[in-house]
């Protein structure tokens, strides 16, 4: 379903991210406080929370926040519309409640309690010598319980979570029965889940937007969400037949009230001009039923995913679409999570357009970065942090002329570097990826504004890198499409737009018939490399032990590449693009070291008393 809207928006300041409310924000009332406790530092107001992310999938915990870069802290506001006898919240390197800092809600059946609290290797809950989540207050409200509680980013303590760029992995667990203390918790009875978010925000200055704007929603036309865990759904619009030129200048999350922790990400594709018409669709994207003229639509035109909030072009650029040469055909695709296979749940979520006739100085693009979706890329099973790496080379980018990365890029379990004649490389900033930090879970389709505009020159090299943990997988994982199959790609924004649109890599694939004829040798399980046999089955054949894994990572870090540096029409740019050197870095820039500030004043390792009245009983 697509609508359109010329009415025209009132000029607004140009204003900080954190202090603008997401459009899918619930401005929250005046809410009466039934408890006295002592405050550690002043609540900031509800509207005060710009970010917004529903903690499970039945939407009873949600959970908003706001970044302080002044006070280097996180300002917590937690809506438990359910509560039993208490909750965890915290955050944990993989997602998991052991080795986890948490905040702790709990309650004995007659007094309830909050603690900074920490859980060790075996998942025993312990109260934090150093109380670091400081409580500012709780409120009663028709919609549930709000609870407001600060962290530093670094607090200096060992027991605890260091909040940084790139993604933190949020863990909860309900308390539905009455615990004597902390220590009687058990960690492993609680019902629970994760979730993945980017904390730590950047402060970035909303542009003004024209008096001209209209709008345009890409929505699903009432889909009722299929009940399996994991669907890709696509829809097929258009835009109106002689739809001249524009520039989209911004664009938001349009999401069915009730499925906000069912819907995980969108993106609104736009199909190549090479065919005058496509087939209308609405229906799974892996269906036998879905037209393969389909698969010509991976254009990015917007991506946003859980967590995410509108994104803005800079007031020099907008994303062209419409007029001579441009597609009239959009591709709407929406991935439902519904781990808890709800049946019947009707949706019409979608991408909200703000697009302009005033076309802006530079046409701005989105480049496609990181690994191509083939199997020679492959990740053994069993791995903890298994690194993938994917190049643009110096080669590729001497085509185009000098271009500046919008603050903003889709990605993945990734981050991108950039890399000059010098031999250094420096973070981009996408997402700044730490093993320590990393989870088997969903992977992150989300935008992530990078706090600068970074020049890009002709000559550099852009390397994106993944980590990936096969901890729970038997078998090989191989590059693809599939569900079991991973891929590793940055959506970059960028302007002025040039003809390269797709700048990825893969091992060349001679290298890996070597690499399978070695393991051969060395192994008594043959490896079959009957011309038959594909690559994924050769990969599924190997055994994995010590001697093939670390071959095959050698091999990743060693071998030549093949490059596919593509325009628009998807075709290579003229030139040698097989069995390509890697770049070399000679140099990486230090990450920098936390800084502890000085505690506020002396924190009692003990938890704080609350009065929150009767606790529900099922």
């Amino acid at each position: 379903r697509m609508q359109n809207s010329g009415s025209k928006p009132c000029s607004c300041p140009s204003l900080k991210l954190r202090e603008v409310a997401s459009m899918y924000f619930t401005t929250v009332a005046a809410f009466l406080v039934i408890l006295v406790v002592a405050l550690q530092g002043s609540a900031p107001r509800g509207s005060d929370f710009p970010y917004k992310v529903p903690l499970d999938p039945k939407g009873l915990l949600e959970l908003s926040w706001n970044v302080s870069y002044p006070e280097q802290a996180v300002h917590f506001q937690l809506l438990i519309r359910e509560l039993h006898f208490g909750l965890l919240f915290g955050m944990s390197d993989r997602g998991e409640f052991e080795n986890a800092d948490l905040a702790v809600l709990w309650s004995d059946g007659r007094n309830s309690y909050f603690g900074d609290a920490w859980s060790d290797a075996k998942g025993q809950l312990h109260m934090d010598s150093q109380q670091d989540y400081q409580l500012l207050g709780a409120r009663r409200a028709p919609e549930g319980l709000y609870l407001l509680f600060r962290r530093a980013f670094s607090t200096c303590d060992p027991k605890d979570y260091l909040i940084e760029d790139g993604t933190v992995h949020l863990i909860y667990g309900i308390l539905e029965k009455p615990v004597p203390s902390l220590q009687a918790i058990n960690l492993s009875a609680l019902h629970g889940g994760l979730q993945r978010v980017q904390l730590l925000k950047p402060n970035i200055s909303i542009p003004e937007l024209p008096r001209d704007m209209k709008t345009m929603e890409i929505t699903a036309p009432d889909v009722i969400i299929p009940s399996q865990e994991t669907t890709y759904w696509c829809y097929m619009a258009e835009l109106p037949e002689g739809f001249p030129k524009h520039h989209i200048i911004m664009y938001e999350p349009v999401v069915t009230a009730g499925n906000e922790a069912l819907v995980h990400h969108m993106e609104v594709f736009q199909c190549t001009a090479e065919f005058d018409s496509f087939p209308h669709y609405n229906g799974p994207c892996d269906s036998k039923m879905k037209p393969d003229r389909l698969n010509y639509c991976r254009h990015v035109l917007a991506a946003w995913a859980m967590g995410a909030q509108a994104f803005y072009y800079p007031e020099e650029a907008g994303l062209a679409f419409g007029g001579p040469g441009s597609s009239r055909y959009l591709r709407l695709e929406i991935h439902y999570h519904n781990p808890l296979v709800f049946r019947g749940r009707r949706d019409s979520s979608g991408i909200r357009l703000y697009y302009t006739a005033t076309l802006r100085p530079y046409d701005a693009g989105i480049m496609e970065l990181g690994l191509v979706y083939t199997p020679v890329m492959a990740i053994p099973p069993g791995e903890d942090a298994f690194v993938l790496t994917g190049y643009c080379t110096d080669k590729c980018t001497q085509l185009v002329s000098n271009s500046a990365l919008q603050p903003g890029c889709t990605s993945e379990e990734k981050g991108t570097g950039g890399c000059r004649d010098t031999g250094w490389v420096s973070p981009l900033g996408t997402v700044p990826w730490h093993q320590s930090h990393m989870s088997p879970s969903l992977p992150s389709q989300e935008i992530r504004m990078l706090k600068e505009v970074v020049a890009v020159f002709p000559g550099d090299e852009l390397i994106t890198t993944c980590t990936y943990n096969t901890e729970d997988r038997s078998r090989a994982t191989v590059g693809g499409f599939g569900i079991l199959e991973e891929m590793c790609v940055n959506y970059v924004h960028y302007y002025p737009q040039t003809q390269l649109e797709l700048c990825k890599s893969a091992v060349d694939s001679g290298y890996l018939h070597r690499y399978f004829n070695l393991v051969n040798r060395f192994n008594d399980e043959e490896v079959c490399m009957c011309p038959q046999v594909s690559v994924p089955q050769q990969f599924y054949s190997i055994p994995w032990n010590a001697f093939n894994r670390d071959v095959l990572k050698s091999l990743y870090g060693f071998a030549p590449i093949s490059m596919h540096c593509n325009k628009s029409s998807a075709v290579r740019f003229p030139g040698e693009w097989e069995k390509q050197p890697l770049p070399i870095i000679t140099e990486r820039l230090q990450e920098p070291k936390p800084h502890c500030p000085p505690s506020l004043a002396p924190q009692p390792a003990a938890p704080v008393p609350l009065n929150l009245g009767q606790l529900r009983r099922d």
